[in-house]
């Protein structure tokens, strides 16, 4: 039986109970004038987002904003995204950040879920939802950051500067700890996305989680390009605010200007993703890396490989890279270990104290040390995990079972480690993103000449994926894998473009008609198989 009971993590305090709401007031209140958060140099302090939070709240209540409702946003990272939500949530409204790249179905989808009657948005999304608004009934009206004539839709739209508001008072205070403060959307792998319910106690929690694990002082600063849509970047945010420490954000990544953000931050520490470590290992040498080496002491993040955590430590002064975690966004971070210790390579961290992890077989049973199963886990205390799906109770209770939550990832359990082995197979990750195949088939459905598609990972999803779409088009059809893949651009978010185009006459299935994905991955790239990067045409994100 494999149980996790671990020394506590240094720092833990069981029983703590806790809103964003008060986290930011008791801030706001010790540390006034010390810089809370900046974003692309333009800095604001814990009092600023305390006050302009207040006077928005009472805009957004005025138009009919109250406790349990939704207000979605889709922003670039900016000092108005974190208003939005904290301005929603001292209503005891629950904010839905949705990802950047999402459009059309995708995005209609998340809002019409979520039943939104206000949305707000960046001047340059704005068309997306102009583009659904006979699709989106719930939403009654959009808010937009924008100086410039708005246009005429079905929804009424109206400038962001409008709803800013004047009155920077305190409101009351009308959250508990288990009420939600987030839908945050994670990718489903047999239907649409589901909103994972997210409690306030539960963000505070991951906040502490990453600052006990994390090399900070009080007043230092920790930096990402992690946008802030992503719950990763929602836990190092909420992070540095329980000591009145620092946060600097670059709203877009960019390997060229990296070390340049980082030390126009000062920051000690940093969270980074999947290929960032690997490309700015590789990158060319810069005058400003030299002038910072040593300086940055820490990173972390998924995944780092052993010849990247070499190379930021030799080349870039780096004392600790870390890696050491697992997790997802029903329990954003489960394991880890804490930054003064040391723990083997391959391992995904120790269980934290918020958490229990097994290890189980396909009849719930655990296993022995050293055996690979699923890998579930249930709470230790109370409001540390998504609450279930949204308006989803029969999707929360197929993985909740037995009383333990079950992730559909494999791995085992050595010598109190957790190592990881393998991810539920109809689910990807590609650009750091996490993509459902459902809702990419969905969206290759509506081309008028395909008649079946099979959307999934090619290679040994050990990290980052490339996607294949396996194609049966309808009778007389004419239209080549490449026309197929510039389709797709226009049609789905860049991390969910294909790499790999493949037509047949038929999809392999089992005898009740469903297609055998795993036939399909392990075929792999066929000689019949069209690659997107060999024909020259490149993904990049857009505006």
């Amino acid at each position: 039986m494999t149980v996790s009971s671990l020394p506590q993590t240094s720092g833990f305090k069981p029983g703590i109970r806790d809103t964003v709401v008060h986290l930011l007031a008791r801030a706001a209140k010790a540390y006034p004038n010390r810089e809370f958060l900046v974003i692309d140099g333009e800095a604001v302090t814990y009092s600023d987002i305390e006050q302009r939070s207040n006077a928005m709240a009472r805009e957004l209540k005025a138009l009919g904003i109250s406790k349990g409702e939704c207000v979605v946003t889709l922003f670039d990272t900016s000092i108005d995204m974190v208003i939005c939500w904290f301005a929603a949530n001292k209503l005891g409204a629950i904010w839905v950040p949705i990802n950047t790249a999402y459009r059309g179905d995708f995005l209609k989808h998340q809002t019409t879920d979520a039943e939104a009657k206000i949305v707000i948005c960046d001047e340059h999304y704005l068309e997306r939802f102009t583009h659904i608004a006979d699709n989106i009934p719930c939403v009654q009206l959009i808010l937009c950051r924008s100086a410039e004539p708005l246009p005429i839709c079905s929804i009424p739209i109206h400038p962001l500067d409008e709803f800013r508001g004047s009155d920077t008072s305190a409101l009351p205070v009308v959250v508990e700890p288990g009420d939600l403060a987030a839908l945050l959307y994670t990718s489903g792998t047999t239907g649409p996305s589901k909103g994972c319910m997210i409690s306030h106690n539960y963000l505070a929690a991951v906040g502490r989680i990453n600052r006990r694990l994390t090399l900070l002082e009080e007043g230092q600063t920790l930096f990402t390009p992690l946008p802030l849509f992503h719950a990763a970047a929602l836990s190092n945010l909420l992070s540095v605010m329980e000591d009145g420490s620092r946060i600097a954000i670059a709203s877009h990544f960019s390997v060229t200007r990296f070390w340049d953000d980082i030390e126009q931050s000062g920051a000690v520490a940093a969270m980074l993703m999947a290929s960032i470590f690997t490309l700015v290992a590789q990158a060319p040498d810069c005058e400003a890396a030299k002038r910072y080496h040593g300086k940055l002491k820490m990173i972390y993040g998924m995944p780092i490989t052993p010849e990247d955590r070499r190379i930021w430590k030799e080349r870039f002064g780096v004392e600790i890279v870390g890696s050491w975690s697992y997790g997802q966004t029903e329990a954003i971070r489960m394991t880890g270990i804490p930054y003064d210790q040391e723990a083997p390579e391959t391992c995904a961290g120790r269980p934290l104290d918020e958490y229990e992890i097994m290890i189980f077989d396909e009849n719930d049973q655990p296993v022995a040390d050293g055996t690979v199963g699923q890998i579930v886990f249930r709470p230790r205390e109370a409001n540390v995990m998504f609450e279930g799906y949204w308006k989803r109770p029969e999707a929360t209770a197929a993985v909740w079972k037995n009383m333990w939550m079950h992730t559909g990832d494999l791995g085992k359990m050595m010598d109190g480690y957790l190592y990881f082995a393998d991810r539920a197979k109809d689910y990807m990750r590609s650009r750091g993103e996490n993509v459902s195949s459902f809702e990419v088939e969905r969206a290759f459905s509506a081309h008028h000449a395909i008649a079946e598609i099979a959307v999934h990972a090619v290679g040994l999803q050990t990290g980052e994926d490339d996607i294949k779409v396996t194609v049966v088009l309808r009778e007389n059809a004419r239209v080549t894998e490449q026309e197929l893949c510039i389709w797709s651009l226009d049609n789905l978010p860049h991390f969910a473009v294909p790499r790999y185009v493949e037509f047949r006459d038929s999809l392999p299935k089992n005898p009740t008609g469903k297609v055998l994905k795993y036939q399909l991955r392990d075929e792999g790239v066929t000689p019949l198989t069209w690659d997107r990067e060999a024909a020259g045409i490149q993904v990049r994100r857009r505006k």
